[in-house]
């Protein structure tokens, strides 16, 4: 990518400055090439010089020259001569070369659906474990914000050269089975609520005892409701995991056995503890409890040493905005298995730990989603699972479709709260944003369609020299650098953002070119950039798991 030559040729400026004596010897800084702001000269800047400034106590200005003065990046006739932005900014811009442009378009129609497909990952296995409700009743909006980014992550995660794939983690035993149990039979320690408790009364036989209760309408909701609202989310699990399953093979006694062992735990009033606080925890957890019952922390130690065991190189975990304390507490437990010193501090959502297990790199990464709000009319729609008021995820997609549904629950930083505007997403105008990238491609396909058989061809693209033509093609040479920096940040939001942007440099393009003329040359040339933006828009849309419509 372009991005990397610009590095690459900086970085080369500098050590060359170095070399001459124009700078004295240092470590050179983290070199970030980005998209320059609005009123900033350029399609690509680095700040680099103001980096080096403060490092050699010199003047972003002075450091900027120098760094012109070695640049050799217009020796591939890809970028021009570095501009730098006077008087008192620290940026170095780059203008891209129109030849650089219109051997873009060709690369696009070449590659076509691969095009942004990336190396990165290196077949690194990743577990992208998401979702994961407790079998206790339907999904509601706060499951399906993290349903639709960890899907979306696993699609980009795959683009760049990952081998990952989706896991779901069924919580089928414990105290929320419990707790279903008694809410099925509608006794007085009766949490959940809703005409599906109801139902689940009159199918459920065998009542002997709350647990058994509890399991049989876990599988029946499991079975009948998550699943198939799963299925209507457009989600395909690689795998199913449940949490019964690591009693039954012993896993969960192995973990603490070897815990123990290690002198990680300790007893204290007849329960078992978990040295959780050493490894920087706010406190120590509870692994088995006074009356014998084993925790919730005691099965996720154990499924987290099973996906180690299953020689996943990287784990990344969707949790619901009430999961923060689970940080500190599996984060411990990485550490503990890896010691101090091999472990690099999960400090907060934003950041991957690194840690040792069996001699084999490990990375850790838990994103918190925060919550989703729905208005309707102005007014917020109050949601509670246990009170028997609340929103499915069925209800939604049913009511706006799976496209506007995915679209809006991407649009948002996972950091950020959603308010989901059911009027907006209802909306089948150019407000809606859904609406709006699928008209552009609609669009292309009509505009395609009125050509009439005549091809698009690479040979005439030296015409495309519009001031629109070029802004189109940049925004398209965008794509595999946005794909890149998801890939590395899990930053989901920038794709529908992305579509929104290129809608936009498409839709000014069609309004200041024609593309279908009688010049027969400008209209292959302008032809072959509107399938390009097809493709790459396509691409965008395959991504989110949204439908690209030839006609609206």
């Amino acid at each position: 990518m372009i991005r990397e030559e610009i590095q690459r040729s900086i970085k080369m400026a500098i050590e060359a400055a170095q070399k001459n004596g124009k700078f004295p010897p240092f470590d050179i800084p983290e070199i970030d090439i980005y998209v320059p702001p609005k009123g900033i000269e350029g399609d690509y800047a680095t700040t680099v010089s103001g980096s080096i400034a403060r490092i050699i106590k010199d003047s972003p200005e002075n450091v900027s020259g120098k760094i012109i003065e070695f640049y050799q990046g217009d020796h591939d006739s890809k970028v021009n001569t570095i501009i730098k932005t006077p008087p008192q900014s620290v940026y170095l811009t780059h203008c891209v070369k129109k030849e650089y442009l219109q051997k873009e378009v060709e690369n696009i129609l070449k590659q076509k659906e691969k095009y942004g497909n990336l190396n990165i990952g290196k077949n690194k296995k990743v577990n992208v474990e998401f979702i994961s409700a407790n079998p206790t009743g339907p999904l509601t909006l706060g499951n399906g914000r993290g349903g639709f980014c960890g899907d979306v992550l696993t699609n980009i995660l795959n683009k760049t050269g990952f081998k990952a794939s989706r896991e779901y983690y069924i919580n089928d035993t414990g105290e929320q089975v419990i707790k279903l149990g008694h809410s099925i039979l509608g006794d007085a320690e009766a949490v959940y609520k809703g005409k599906y408790i109801e139902d689940l009364r009159f199918k459920i036989k065998d009542k002997s005892s709350v647990e058994k209760v509890g399991e049989q309408g876990a599988k029946i909701i499991l079975e009948e409701m998550l699943k198939p609202s799963i299925k209507k989310m457009g989600i395909n699990f690689d795998k199913w995991f449940s949490e019964k399953s690591l009693y039954q093979k012993k896993e969960v006694d192995e973990v603490l056995d070897l815990l123990k062992k290690e002198g990680l735990t300790y007893e204290q009033e007849g329960a078992m503890w978990l040295k959780t606080k050493q490894g920087g925890d706010d406190k120590d957890r509870v692994l088995i409890k006074s009356d014998g019952q084993k925790t919730y922390f005691a099965s996720d130690i154990a499924y987290l040493k099973n996906k180690l065991d299953r020689k996943f190189d990287k784990l990344i975990m969707y949790l619901g905005a009430d999961h923060y304390g689970y940080i500190g507490r599996i984060s411990s437990f990485a550490k503990s298995l890896s010691g101090k010193e091999n472990f690099s501090e999960l400090v907060n959502t934003e950041e991957e730990s690194v840690f040792q297990y069996k001699g084999k790199e490990k990375m850790l990464r838990i994103i918190i989603m925060q919550l989703v709000k729905l208005f309707s009319e102005g007014q917020e729609v109050r949601m509670s699972k246990r009170t028997g008021l609340y929103v499915t995820i069925d209800e939604l997609i049913d009511e706006v479709g799976l496209d506007v549904a995915r679209f809006f629950f991407l649009t948002r930083d996972h950091n950020s709260h959603l308010n989901f505007d059911l009027e907006l997403a209802k909306e089948q105008s150019q407000k809606n944003p859904v609406y709006y990238v699928q008209y552009a491609h609609a669009r292309i396909c009509s505009i395609l369609a009125k050509a009439n058989g005549q091809k698009p061809e690479t040979k005439n693209l030296n015409l495309l020299n519009h001031e629109s033509e070029l802004a189109l093609i940049k925004k398209l040479m965008q794509f595999p650098e946005i794909i890149e920096d998801i890939a590395k940040d899990y930053q989901i939001q920038r794709l529908p953002q992305y579509s929104m942007d290129l809608a936009t440099s498409f839709h000014k393009f069609y309004q200041d070119c024609q593309v279908i003329s009688e010049d027969k040359k400008l209209t292959s040339a302008r032809l072959a950039l509107v399938f390009a933006t097809k493709i790459v828009l396509k691409n965008t849309f395959d991504l989110m798991g949204i439908s690209a419509p030839e006609k609206m």
